[in-house]
């Protein structure tokens, strides 16, 4: 072929030269030159494929000749043909080229991944189609119609008709719309589909994630401690730790709904589908004032899309659980999303289920049991966990929108213990069920106005009964959250925008206790209306160099009395066209905490239950943060350092997870961080790499503890990942490190023997440290397309490569057989091995 082509080539260079020649004086000039020419003498365009016509070179055509007789001259001339599409626009072909119909693929101008569900209309027409995942469209044959391309995220494209007349399909690249509150640093964070915005939060778009290290799929909970100032110490999803905060004062959101369970497996699956979030916004400091009930981070996951899509659906499945997602169009202007996942737990029980259930239930009732003098000792674990969606969406006219969502989590495990005689059973179960209404009227271009109610509850349930005796503990933890919330926002100009609203919330939690043997039962119930006034500005200059947000949170506690003012800030400034500077800053609040008042409470495995401030033993805490950032992005390098403080007040020590001298000890104390976060990141094409540092000091202060400060339990001095990442079309791959010193331990002085109670005495509380933490993942994915609209994709992970055996805590313990002190090791994930498989269609 390529001989062929040489060859017809040569043939035709000979035949112009020929040609030449017999033109006398005229000489031979590139038919690509005489086009430009004759487009400028006559106010016309052609279109062709630049490969087919740079080996025509022909005398030019005499100038006082019309355009007819010019194109009449170029086609005898050069057997090309010529094709007037529209009044002034021509398309230049080979005869056996044009048997095809107008097609095109639509890309994302960032990532060049095809844009799914993006509308092209033909003017005056009735015509319309959209793309498929690919981004690729096919057109009726239309002469000087214009075609409208139109999507949610991206800038309106207008193609006419004469760049689609060509040999192959073209690609036209579309722009992200760039709206006041996203703008961003970088559209590329760490990872493809992953960006971070002038308003200090980090925004993740699942469709367009590309690869991190050890993920097979854009979970969002694992996703987000790949961001600098986030870690998990015991490498659950269910213990995010954030600037050296506990995991129950961030504040995790779907489409508005507080979630009390963000995981399965008790943390080390999130519980939020991978399938079906659209948007997930992560702010470590300065949230917006419209946001409260933490005073660590904000996790803010949204799976609404703003215009009515196609039907899609997908069905996916990989070594630990199986889902299903589907968006179906019902009507022109409505929606109906479902979606469900299952475990395969309890029906496959996977080398990745038994490393999973090794890691999750060490040092709990499930294993930690005393059997050896029990004859014919067995038992069986039985456990799954699932979790749905639905959502409707429903545009109402021109102004309206009508989203109702419901979502529902759940994780069951099933413990019995036989020996000859006896057989007994115990169960835990925890679920999360929320919903949400919200309906949004858009009034003009500048103002809008959004209504919703919200509930979630949330049931923690168990029951223990041992074989050693007829003593059967009953344990509930539930959480009731409803209330509703209004918002209104108003353009004042083109840099000012206002945004107000009101917040009613009551929160309601029981908490139950109840032994048998000897009976006991204590049921304790708390509940707190909160009412919350809210004003921000918003102030950005139109060039995007300058960024403000201003705002003010005013909550009234009604069992209290008193008003809580919080005021927020946020800042961007382009210092230069590389350099920016960002300042961020927020006071907060939150009445709702996790604590744990003995270490095997709920069989040990989820032995943290929710409490209410009562604004005596338990305050309200409240935070402080401020941070100082810079930021360079130029020539695909990009460069981000961040120094922070951060003081928590109101913190109790049973919050905090103590497993030493203070582990019975209920007190009140606050906690204070001094931290820098620091992240280089290159791109280099299809290859990309990052390495992010953080440096924490973090310090606990309780001035009724022996020891009045020291180092808070969640204290990671250093903390070190990398990752390197590669994308060639529809492969990636993905290796990366993480790395960070050892969490701060107590370890043990003496042991005082007495006949009625043996007792440890400590050193000074975390006086030590556990060794360092390495692991190494790895990821890899590929798309393969079956049919039109039938996609596969597989992919495979395995986190801990390197089978490192990680220490992730540390107590000790009286051994009674031989009264003497023992340690016992929490040890991180064994080389776990997944693999997930996804058809879309």
């Amino acid at each position: 072929m390529l001989k062929n082509r040489l060859v017809y080539s040569l043939i035709l260079c000979l035949f112009s030269f020929a040609h030449s020649l017999a033109q006398g004086e005229k000489n031979a000039i590139p038919l690509k030159n005489i086009l430009a020419q004759i487009s400028q003498q006559h106010d016309v365009k052609f279109s062709y494929i630049e490969d087919e016509i740079v080996v025509f070179a022909v005398a030019e055509p005499e100038k006082k000749w019309s355009l007819e007789q010019k194109i009449e001259y170029l086609k005898k001339e050069t057997k090309l043909e010529f094709k007037r599409v529209a009044q002034k626009y021509y398309t230049i072909y080979n005869n056996q080229q044009l048997d095809k119909p107008l097609c095109g693929y639509l890309l994302d101008a960032e990532t060049e991944k095809g844009i799914e569900n993006a509308l092209l209309k033909i003017d005056r027409t009735t015509i319309s189609v959209f793309t498929n995942q690919n981004g690729y469209f096919e057109l009726p044959k239309v002469s000087s119609a214009q075609i409208l391309v139109q999507h949610q995220s991206y800038q309106t494209l207008i193609i006419n008709p004469e760049d689609l007349y060509v040999a192959e399909c073209p690609k036209f690249k579309l722009q992200s719309i760039i709206q006041t509150l996203d703008e961003v640093i970088t559209q590329r964070y760490l990872a493809t589909g992953i960006s971070k915005k002038t308003d200090g939060t980090v925004e993740v778009k699942p469709k367009k994630f590309g690869i991190l290290p050890g993920l097979i799929e854009p979970d969002v909970l694992q996703t987000m401690q790949q961001v600098p100032g986030i870690i998990s110490l015991d490498e659950t999803i269910s213990n995010i730790n954030v600037r050296g905060g506990t995991h129950d004062q961030n504040l995790f959101l779907w489409n508005g709904i507080r979630m009390f369970q963000t995981g399965h497996f008790f943390g080390l699956i999130s519980a939020f589908n991978p399938s079906l979030a659209q948007t997930i916004s992560i702010t470590k400091n300065g949230s917006s004032a419209f946001f409260g009930e933490s005073v660590s981070s904000l996790v803010d996951i949204s799976s609404r899309t703003n215009t009515v899509e196609t039907t899609n659906s997908s069905v996916s499945t990989n070594l630990i659980s199986a889902e299903f997602y589907t968006k179906l169009k019902v009507s022109e202007n409505a929606n109906l999303t479902l979606s469900a996942r299952r475990s395969l737990t309890d029906s496959f029980k996977s080398p990745t289920y038994q490393n999973y259930s090794d890691r999750i239930f060490q040092n709990t009732v499930i294993t930690d049991l005393n059997t050896n003098e029990i004859v014919d000792y067995q038992s069986e674990v039985d456990f799954y966990f699932y979790d749905i969606t639905a959502q409707f969406q429903q545009k109402i006219g021109r102004k309206n929108e009508l989203n109702i969502d419901v979502i529902a989590i759940e994780n069951t495990l099933k413990f019995n213990q036989s020996s000859v005689n006896l057989n007994k059973n115990s169960a835990l179960e925890q679920e999360n069920f929320g919903g949400t209404i919200q309906w949004k009227t858009v009034w003009n271009a500048k103002q809008y106005t959004e209504f919703k109610g919200y509930f979630s509850s949330y049931d923690l349930n168990s029951s223990y009964e041992t074989l050693e005796s007829n003593q059967v503990l009953d344990q509930k933890n539930q959480v009731l959250d409803t209330g509703f919330q209004v918002r209104n926002s108003n353009v004042i100009s083109k840099k000012i925008t206002l945004n107000t609203g009101y917040q009613f919330n009551e929160i309601g939690i029981t908490n139950f206790d109840e032994v048998n043997q000897p009976f006991f039962s204590r049921t304790i119930t708390n509940v707190l209306l909160t009412h919350v006034g809210i004003a921000e500005g918003i102030f950005e200059t139109e060039n995007k160099k300058t960024f403000l947000k201003t705002g003010v949170r005013a909550n009234y506690f009604d069992k209290f009395g008193f008003f809580l003012l919080e005021p927020r800030v946020q800042f961007n400034q382009a210092l230069t066209s590389a350099l920016r500077l960002e300042v961020l800053g927020e006071q907060k609040s939150q009445t709702l905490s996790q604590i744990i008042d003995l270490q095997q409470d709920f069989l040990g495995v989820e032995k943290r239950r929710w409490t209410l401030a009562n604004n005596s033993t338990i305050p309200i805490q409240k935070s402080n943060q401020i941070s100082l950032g810079l930021s360079f992005k130029k020539n695909n390098w990009l460069l981000t350092l961040d120094n922070f403080y951060k003081k928590v007040t109101g913190i109790t020590s049973s919050s905090q997870g103590f497993q030493n001298q203070f582990e019975l000890d209920k007190t009140v104390g606050n906690y204070q961080v001094l931290g820098s976060e620091f992240l280089i990141q290159k791109s280099f094409n299809r290859f990309y790499t990052w390495l992010s540092y953080s440096y924490n000091d973090n310090q606990y202060h309780f001035a009724e503890l022996l020891n009045t400060s020291f180092p808070n339990n969640y204290d990671i001095t250093h903390a070190i990942s990398w990752a390197g990442i590669y994308e060639w079309q529809k492969l990636k791959l993905a290796l990366g490190t993480k790395w960070h010193t050892g969490r701060p331990i107590t370890t043990p002085s003496a042991f005082i023997v007495t006949t009625a109670n043996p007792d440890i005495v400590y050193n000074s509380p975390n006086n030590s440290k556990l060794k360092d933490y390495f692991q190494v993942n790895f990821s890899a994915s590929k798309d393969w397309k079956l049919k039109e609209k039938i996609t596969l994709q597989t992919s495979v992970s395995i986190l801990n490569l390197l089978n490192t055996k990680n220490s992730l805590n540390r107590f000790y313990r009286v051994n009674t057989a031989d009264n003497s002190v023992e340690s016992v090791d929490t040890y991180s994930l064994e080389m776990t091995p997944n693999i997930n498989v996804k058809i879309s269609f």
